[in-house]
């Protein structure tokens, strides 16, 4: 795929901006500032930067407890998921979801599920209701190669191709559910293939490679839109950081980990635009610039955000009987 100036630009600031968001995040949390549970996507932006593109503002998003980095290129802003992670009111989910639920309806970003394979069912519900009532639009569901494994994948393709919705099941593969590598959970690694048992159309594609992803992503989006029917694709990824802050990370090697760090999507990304003259040394430069003064504005806001007072805490949670 040919690349413009502008584009490639856009693409390597959107894995710049999930990049430093998550690393000011690590950063946060070891000083107490962001509690609870938190997973990075450091390693996977690739996906989101690319997938992304492929989705209009009609279209539904679908993520799991890894979310920060779709949420960004979707199009929250940095201070709102910044002030969710603090756990401040002014937070996308008013403070009240943290790290794994970020949720944001006037983008329709349906969350941040905290349950593996949980948004599958809920995509497959979103589609039905559009497929109902005639509107064009796309459900776009993402989730980690553990959720195959669950029963909600299997219920959800089986009733999205039965129905024809438009459904885009992305899987986003870095090898390992939590601590279980892939080939230590599923009989069958080949994770198009199960998809393909229900007649849905899967193809695999490298997600350390931004312009990849984008690609095909577009492609299954605007086929789905047509009303193709529902298509699966694999991103085949890797995550450079633990599963959580709390993952001792005894289940692989650092040898491992460090054999992958080559193939970074942002390191891979830089040398290809400086390589056909899409970027130099000043203009990237230029766009981390920009992305710290985004991050450094995300965390005053989330610094000076308010707690919830405790009097609210059966807010939104209970409703009075008439």
């Amino acid at each position: 795929m040919t690349l413009d100036r502008a584009l490639a630009r856009s693409l390597l600031k959107d894995m710049l901006r999930i990049r430093r968001f998550e690393e000011k995040c690590a950063e946060l949390y070891s000083a107490g500032k962001i509690r609870g549970f938190l997973h990075l996507y450091i390693g996977e932006e690739a996906v989101a930067a690319g997938a992304l593109r492929a989705f209009g503002p009609d279209d539904a998003i679908l993520a799991t407890y890894r979310e920060h980095g779709h949420a960004l290129v979707r199009g929250i802003p940095a201070g709102a998921v910044m002030a969710e992670m603090y756990g401040k009111a002014e937070g996308c989910s008013r403070g009240r979801g943290g790290s794994m639920h970020i949720f944001d309806a006037k983008t329709r970003f349906y969350g941040g599920n905290a349950i593996v394979a949980g948004g599958l069912p809920l995509a497959a519900g979103f589609a039905l209701a559009d497929k109902l009532m005639r509107r064009p639009r796309v459900t776009a569901c993402f989730f980690g190669e553990g959720a195959v494994a669950e029963g909600e994948f299997h219920e959800s393709l089986n009733l999205a191709e039965l129905w024809k919705v438009p459904a885009l099941f992305l899987c986003e593969n870095n090898l390992y559910a939590m601590g279980t590598a892939l080939d230590r959970s599923e009989a069958d690694t080949d994770l198009c293939e199960k998809a393909r048992s229900y007649k849905v159309p899967a193809r695999s594609v490298d997600g350390m490679d931004v312009v990849a992803v984008m690609d095909a992503t577009a492609r299954a989006a605007a086929e789905v839109r047509a009303g193709g029917g529902p298509q699966f694709l694999e991103f085949r990824t890797y995550r450079f950081r633990a599963h959580s802050m709390f993952d001792a990370e005894l289940y692989r090697s650092k040898a491992e980990v460090e054999q992958w760090k080559p193939r970074c999507p942002i390191l891979t990304f830089t040398n290809r635009l400086k390589m056909e003259g899409l970027i130099d040394d000043p203009g990237l430069a230029a766009i981390e610039a920009e992305v710290a003064d985004e991050i450094a504005k995300a965390v005053a806001f989330a610094e000076a955000g308010s707690w919830e007072p405790v009097e609210n805490l059966a807010r939104h949670v209970y409703t009075e009987a008439a």
